[in-house]
Protein backbone atom coordinates (compact mmCIF):
# COMPACT_ATOMS: atom_id res chain seq x y z
CA UNK A 1 0.00 0.00 0.00
CA UNK A 2 1.62 3.31 -1.22
CA UNK A 3 1.96 5.32 2.22
CA UNK A 4 3.46 8.94 0.67
CA UNK A 5 2.74 11.09 -2.37
CA UNK A 6 6.56 10.52 -2.98
CA UNK A 7 5.68 6.61 -3.27
CA UNK A 8 2.68 7.53 -5.42
CA UNK A 9 5.14 9.68 -7.86
CA UNK A 10 7.11 6.77 -8.19
CA UNK A 11 4.67 4.55 -8.96
CA UNK A 12 3.65 6.57 -12.00
CA UNK A 13 6.89 6.72 -13.25
CA UNK A 14 6.81 3.10 -13.72
CA UNK A 15 3.59 2.71 -15.41
CA UNK A 16 3.08 3.15 -19.27
CA UNK A 17 2.96 6.64 -19.86
CA UNK A 18 -0.69 8.09 -20.06
CA UNK A 19 -2.19 11.07 -22.58
CA UNK A 20 -3.16 13.85 -20.97
CA UNK A 21 -5.52 16.29 -22.40
CA UNK A 22 -5.62 19.91 -21.05
CA UNK A 23 -8.65 21.42 -21.84
CA UNK A 24 -8.12 25.52 -22.26
CA UNK A 25 -4.33 24.98 -21.98
CA UNK A 26 -3.53 28.19 -21.75
CA UNK A 27 -2.70 28.50 -18.41
CA UNK A 28 0.65 29.45 -16.68
CA UNK A 29 0.31 26.75 -13.55
CA UNK A 30 -1.09 24.31 -15.55
CA UNK A 31 1.48 24.23 -17.92
CA UNK A 32 4.02 23.90 -15.40
CA UNK A 33 2.79 20.89 -13.66
CA UNK A 34 1.78 19.39 -17.28
CA UNK A 35 5.86 20.09 -18.12
CA UNK A 36 7.13 18.50 -15.02
CA UNK A 37 4.89 15.33 -15.64
CA UNK A 38 6.48 15.11 -19.30
CA UNK A 39 9.65 15.55 -18.00
CA UNK A 40 9.16 11.95 -15.45
CA UNK A 41 7.55 10.33 -18.53
CA UNK A 42 4.19 10.23 -16.60
CA UNK A 43 2.26 11.43 -19.98
CA UNK A 44 2.43 13.12 -23.31
CA UNK A 45 0.86 16.16 -23.76
CA UNK A 46 -2.04 17.55 -25.79
CA UNK A 47 -3.05 21.24 -25.25
CA UNK A 48 -6.44 22.16 -26.65
CA UNK A 49 -7.23 25.65 -26.69
CA UNK A 50 -5.82 29.64 -28.25
CA UNK A 51 -2.85 28.25 -30.01
CA UNK A 52 -0.89 31.44 -29.84
CA UNK A 53 -2.11 32.16 -26.36
CA UNK A 54 -0.28 28.70 -25.35
CA UNK A 55 2.57 28.66 -27.53
CA UNK A 56 3.51 32.38 -26.13
CA UNK A 57 3.15 30.65 -22.70
CA UNK A 58 5.53 28.10 -23.79
CA UNK A 59 7.80 29.94 -25.57
CA UNK A 60 7.95 32.28 -22.11
CA UNK A 61 8.34 29.29 -20.02
CA UNK A 62 11.41 28.40 -22.01
CA UNK A 63 9.37 24.98 -23.10
CA UNK A 64 10.07 22.76 -26.24
CA UNK A 65 6.71 23.30 -28.16
CA UNK A 66 7.89 20.43 -30.14
CA UNK A 67 7.25 18.11 -26.94
CA UNK A 68 3.51 18.91 -27.07
CA UNK A 69 0.28 18.34 -29.75
CA UNK A 70 -1.38 21.47 -29.68
CA UNK A 71 -5.00 21.72 -31.25
CA UNK A 72 -6.17 25.40 -31.71
CA UNK A 73 -9.84 25.79 -31.10
CA UNK A 74 -9.96 29.41 -29.58
CA UNK A 75 -13.77 29.15 -28.19
CA UNK A 76 -13.71 27.48 -24.30
CA UNK A 77 -16.93 25.52 -25.16
CA UNK A 78 -15.61 23.88 -28.24
CA UNK A 79 -12.28 23.43 -27.00
CA UNK A 80 -13.75 21.51 -23.55
CA UNK A 81 -15.90 19.39 -26.07
CA UNK A 82 -12.94 19.09 -28.43
CA UNK A 83 -11.21 17.80 -25.41
CA UNK A 84 -13.81 15.51 -24.04
CA UNK A 85 -13.89 13.25 -27.25
CA UNK A 86 -10.38 12.38 -27.23
CA UNK A 87 -10.31 10.82 -23.98
CA UNK A 88 -13.49 9.80 -24.38
CA UNK A 89 -12.72 7.15 -27.75
CA UNK A 90 -8.68 6.63 -26.73
CA UNK A 91 -6.90 4.03 -24.21
CA UNK A 92 -5.00 5.62 -22.16
CA UNK A 93 -6.18 9.33 -22.28
CA UNK A 94 -7.34 11.64 -19.52
CA UNK A 95 -8.25 15.19 -18.86
CA UNK A 96 -7.36 17.77 -16.95
CA UNK A 97 -9.30 21.64 -16.50
CA UNK A 98 -7.14 24.44 -17.67
CA UNK A 99 -8.27 27.93 -17.73
CA UNK A 100 -11.70 27.49 -17.99
CA UNK A 101 -15.05 27.32 -15.84
CA UNK A 102 -15.64 24.34 -13.61
CA UNK A 103 -19.14 24.19 -15.00
CA UNK A 104 -18.04 24.64 -18.49
CA UNK A 105 -15.94 21.28 -18.61
CA UNK A 106 -17.83 19.47 -16.73
CA UNK A 107 -20.67 20.27 -18.94
CA UNK A 108 -18.44 18.53 -21.55
CA UNK A 109 -17.46 15.87 -19.41
CA UNK A 110 -20.91 14.61 -18.52
CA UNK A 111 -22.09 15.05 -22.27
CA UNK A 112 -24.91 12.06 -23.29
CA UNK A 113 -23.15 11.52 -26.35
CA UNK A 114 -19.94 11.32 -26.29
CA UNK A 115 -19.35 12.33 -22.79
CA UNK A 116 -17.82 10.50 -19.27
CA UNK A 117 -20.84 9.83 -17.78
CA UNK A 118 -21.28 6.38 -15.69
CA UNK A 119 -23.99 5.32 -13.11
CA UNK A 120 -22.73 7.06 -10.68
CA UNK A 121 -22.22 10.65 -9.78
CA UNK A 122 -18.82 11.95 -9.97
CA UNK A 123 -17.45 13.63 -6.76
CA UNK A 124 -13.84 14.95 -5.72
CA UNK A 125 -11.31 13.22 -3.73
CA UNK A 126 -8.36 14.10 -2.53
CA UNK A 127 -5.27 12.14 -1.09
CA UNK A 128 -3.15 14.22 1.30
CA UNK A 129 0.15 13.53 3.41
CA UNK A 130 0.64 14.86 6.53
CA UNK A 131 3.98 14.72 8.80
CA UNK A 132 1.90 13.97 11.88
CA UNK A 133 0.07 10.84 10.04
CA UNK A 134 1.98 7.36 9.26
CA UNK A 135 -0.18 7.15 6.16
CA UNK A 136 -2.39 8.60 3.32
CA UNK A 137 -5.63 10.68 4.63
CA UNK A 138 -8.33 10.20 1.49
CA UNK A 139 -11.16 12.51 1.80
CA UNK A 140 -14.13 13.26 0.10
CA UNK A 141 -15.98 14.96 -1.42
CA UNK A 142 -14.94 18.74 -0.54
CA UNK A 143 -15.86 20.13 -3.75
CA UNK A 144 -18.37 18.85 -5.96
CA UNK A 145 -21.56 17.34 -3.96
CA UNK A 146 -23.28 20.10 -1.62
CA UNK A 147 -24.90 17.92 0.33
CA UNK A 148 -25.36 14.70 -0.95
CA UNK A 149 -27.97 12.15 0.35
CA UNK A 150 -27.65 8.84 1.59
CA UNK A 151 -27.63 6.90 -1.77
CA UNK A 152 -25.07 9.42 -2.88
CA UNK A 153 -22.49 8.75 -0.31
CA UNK A 154 -22.69 5.34 -1.59
CA UNK A 155 -21.64 6.76 -4.93
CA UNK A 156 -19.29 8.68 -3.31
CA UNK A 157 -17.78 5.55 -1.64
CA UNK A 158 -17.55 3.32 -4.37
CA UNK A 159 -15.59 6.06 -6.17
CA UNK A 160 -13.29 6.67 -3.78
CA UNK A 161 -12.36 2.68 -3.79
CA UNK A 162 -11.34 3.49 -7.16
CA UNK A 163 -8.90 6.13 -6.11
CA UNK A 164 -7.65 3.90 -3.12
CA UNK A 165 -7.25 0.88 -5.75
CA UNK A 166 -4.66 2.70 -7.39
CA UNK A 167 -2.25 3.20 -4.72
CA UNK A 168 -2.33 -0.48 -3.96
CA UNK A 169 -4.95 -0.02 -1.06
CA UNK A 170 -7.37 -2.74 -1.78
CA UNK A 171 -9.29 -3.24 1.16
CA UNK A 172 -9.73 0.47 2.73
CA UNK A 173 -11.04 1.77 5.60
CA UNK A 174 -13.84 4.41 5.07
CA UNK A 175 -15.06 6.29 7.94
CA UNK A 176 -18.39 8.16 8.01
CA UNK A 177 -17.29 11.89 9.52
CA UNK A 178 -20.17 14.02 11.60
CA UNK A 179 -19.81 15.98 14.71
CA UNK A 180 -20.18 12.98 16.83
CA UNK A 181 -19.69 9.51 17.06
CA UNK A 182 -23.00 8.31 18.42
CA UNK A 183 -26.09 8.22 16.32
CA UNK A 184 -27.79 11.08 17.00
CA UNK A 185 -31.62 11.73 14.98
CA UNK A 186 -31.30 15.42 15.02
CA UNK A 187 -27.95 14.85 13.43
CA UNK A 188 -28.45 13.51 9.14
CA UNK A 189 -24.22 12.14 8.81
CA UNK A 190 -25.25 9.82 11.65
CA UNK A 191 -28.27 8.26 10.36
CA UNK A 192 -26.58 8.25 7.20
CA UNK A 193 -23.53 6.23 9.00
CA UNK A 194 -25.24 4.13 10.14
CA UNK A 195 -27.14 3.05 7.03
CA UNK A 196 -24.12 3.36 5.17
CA UNK A 197 -21.98 0.50 7.32
CA UNK A 198 -25.52 -2.05 7.13
CA UNK A 199 -24.86 -1.50 3.00
CA UNK A 200 -21.25 -2.63 3.86
CA UNK A 201 -22.17 -5.75 6.19
CA UNK A 202 -24.77 -6.45 3.63
CA UNK A 203 -22.75 -6.52 0.58
CA UNK A 204 -24.15 -3.95 -1.25
CA UNK A 205 -21.14 -1.45 -1.04
CA UNK A 206 -17.78 -4.14 -1.25
CA UNK A 207 -14.14 -4.12 -0.80
CA UNK A 208 -13.94 -1.76 2.18
CA UNK A 209 -14.78 -1.58 5.54
CA UNK A 210 -17.02 1.53 6.59
CA UNK A 211 -17.23 2.39 9.97
CA UNK A 212 -18.84 5.00 11.67
CA UNK A 213 -20.28 7.67 12.50
CA UNK A 214 -16.73 8.76 13.93
CA UNK A 215 -15.78 12.79 14.93
CA UNK A 216 -12.48 13.38 13.38
CA UNK A 217 -10.27 13.09 16.08
CA UNK A 218 -11.24 8.71 16.91
CA UNK A 219 -11.25 8.52 13.11
CA UNK A 220 -8.07 9.29 12.76
CA UNK A 221 -6.42 8.78 16.48
CA UNK A 222 -6.57 5.85 18.09
CA UNK A 223 -5.57 7.15 21.47
CA UNK A 224 -8.87 9.36 20.59
CA UNK A 225 -10.50 6.28 20.16
CA UNK A 226 -9.30 4.68 23.18
CA UNK A 227 -9.73 7.22 25.15
CA UNK A 228 -13.63 7.75 23.93
CA UNK A 229 -14.38 4.32 24.50
CA UNK A 230 -14.98 3.71 20.76
CA UNK A 231 -14.73 -0.36 20.17
CA UNK A 232 -15.76 -0.49 16.64
CA UNK A 233 -12.14 -2.51 15.29
CA UNK A 234 -11.35 0.32 12.38
CA UNK A 235 -11.28 3.96 14.81
CA UNK A 236 -8.57 5.50 14.76
CA UNK A 237 -7.24 3.36 11.50
CA UNK A 238 -9.30 5.13 8.60
CA UNK A 239 -8.06 5.70 5.43
CA UNK A 240 -11.01 7.17 3.37
CA UNK A 241 -12.86 10.01 5.23
CA UNK A 242 -16.12 10.67 4.22
CA UNK A 243 -17.40 14.37 4.87
CA UNK A 244 -21.51 14.85 5.86
CA UNK A 245 -21.45 18.20 3.23
CA UNK A 246 -18.88 19.92 1.09
CA UNK A 247 -18.45 22.63 3.62
CA UNK A 248 -16.96 20.12 5.92
CA UNK A 249 -14.69 18.49 3.17
CA UNK A 250 -13.53 21.82 1.51
CA UNK A 251 -12.68 23.54 4.74
CA UNK A 252 -10.53 20.29 6.46
CA UNK A 253 -8.58 20.18 2.75
CA UNK A 254 -7.72 23.90 2.53
CA UNK A 255 -6.74 23.87 6.36
CA UNK A 256 -4.54 20.82 5.67
CA UNK A 257 -2.57 22.49 2.69
CA UNK A 258 -2.92 26.15 4.27
CA UNK A 259 -2.57 24.87 7.83
CA UNK A 260 -1.12 21.53 8.53
CA UNK A 261 1.44 22.39 5.48
CA UNK A 262 0.38 19.30 3.91
CA UNK A 263 0.92 17.70 0.19
CA UNK A 264 -1.85 16.51 -1.49
CA UNK A 265 -3.28 15.30 -5.09
CA UNK A 266 -6.71 15.10 -6.17
CA UNK A 267 -9.32 13.82 -8.79
CA UNK A 268 -12.85 13.87 -9.90
CA UNK A 269 -13.85 10.07 -9.87
CA UNK A 270 -16.73 8.51 -11.06
CA UNK A 271 -16.32 9.67 -14.75
CA UNK A 272 -15.31 6.89 -16.99
CA UNK A 273 -11.51 8.80 -16.85
CA UNK A 274 -9.94 10.35 -14.30
CA UNK A 275 -10.35 14.11 -14.62
CA UNK A 276 -7.93 16.60 -13.13
CA UNK A 277 -9.65 19.69 -11.60
CA UNK A 278 -7.48 21.78 -9.27
CA UNK A 279 -7.79 24.99 -7.83
CA UNK A 280 -6.51 27.85 -9.07
CA UNK A 281 -4.93 28.66 -5.85
CA UNK A 282 -3.29 25.27 -5.77
CA UNK A 283 0.61 25.00 -6.32
CA UNK A 284 2.28 23.54 -9.44
CA UNK A 285 3.49 20.44 -7.51
CA UNK A 286 0.10 19.99 -6.03
CA UNK A 287 -0.89 19.56 -9.83
CA UNK A 288 1.93 17.84 -10.82
CA UNK A 289 1.36 15.24 -8.09
CA UNK A 290 -2.61 15.31 -9.42
CA UNK A 291 -1.71 14.53 -12.39
CA UNK A 292 0.37 11.40 -11.26
CA UNK A 293 -2.54 10.52 -9.40
CA UNK A 294 -5.00 10.48 -12.16
CA UNK A 295 -2.40 9.06 -14.30
CA UNK A 296 -2.46 5.74 -11.76
CA UNK A 297 -6.14 6.29 -11.96
CA UNK A 298 -6.46 5.34 -15.57
CA UNK A 299 -3.69 2.86 -15.72
CA UNK A 300 -6.36 0.79 -14.11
Amino acid sequence: MIKTIDELVNKAKQIETKTLVVACAADEHVLEAVELARKENIIKGILVGDESKIQLLLSNLEYDQNNYQIINEPNKETACLQAVKLVSKNDGFFLMKGLVDTSIILKAALNKEFGLRTSNRISHVSVLEVSTHNKLIYMTDGAMNIAPSLDEKRQIIENSLKIARALDNNNPKVGIIGAVEKVNPQMQATLDASELVKMNKNGIIKNCIIGGPFALDNAISKEAAIHKGINDPIAGEIDILVMPRIEAGNIFYKTMMFLANATGASVIAGAKKPIVLTSRADSKESKFYSIALSALVANL
